[in-house]
């Protein structure tokens, strides 16, 4: 279930202090970066991907997207 991975996401959101991109390379080597401070994180195994934006100053993360893999093959972020 994609709930429970996403929630504990969250939950590691919640308690990490992120400065910069490195910060959150450090923890998910599998995070990609795009303009205006968006990440892509990949969640459960890669089977999802959940697309944020980080305001690293005000110390905010807005989720921007969730869906499938297949699904964020389609869209464009890039």
């Amino acid at each position: 279930m994609v709930r429970k991975a996403i929630d504990a996401w969250i939950l590691e959101v919640q308690q990490a202090i992120w400065a910069t991109p490195q910060d959150i390379k450090n923890r998910y080597k599998s995070a990609d970066f795009l303009a205006e401070n968006r990440v892509i994180f990949d969640i459960k195994g890669n089977s999802f991907r959940l697309v944020v934006k980080i305001d690293y100053i005000r110390k905010i993360v807005m989720v921007g997207w969730i869906g499938t893999h297949a699904e964020y093959d389609k869209m464009k972020f890039r």
